[in-house]
């Protein structure tokens, strides 16, 4: 399996702590399911390990805040960004209005 292009690490942190996505907690937000699904991204601990995680867009959040979100184990998740290319796409794409 190949990684997506396209997203940037962020962090990984315990269920719940702090996250800066673009200036927004995305705990203290609902998250809405992109409909272009998931990505694969290489752990940052452990490149030769992969994940495949969800990407998200804040609700309610202007401009759009998009973002890429799996749990690696247990209570541990790790975040990732879109880069400018794949922001726009996602805009373009996949949001109405």
């Amino acid at each position: 399996m190949d990684t997506s292009n396209g997203w940037h690490f962020r962090a990984i942190v315990l269920e719940g702590a702090p996250v800066d996505i673009a200036g927004v907690n995305p705990w203290q937000a609902e998250w809405e399911p992109m409909p272009v699904g998931s990505v694969v991204v290489a752990d940052p601990a452990h490149p030769t390990q992969q994940h495949t995680i969800t990407v998200y867009r804040l609700s309610g959040a202007k401009p759009p805040t998009f973002f890429a979100a799996g749990e690696f184990s247990n209570a541990v998740w790790a975040f990732y960004e879109p880069t400018q290319s794949t922001r726009e796409f996602l805009l373009t794409h996949c949001v109405s209005g």
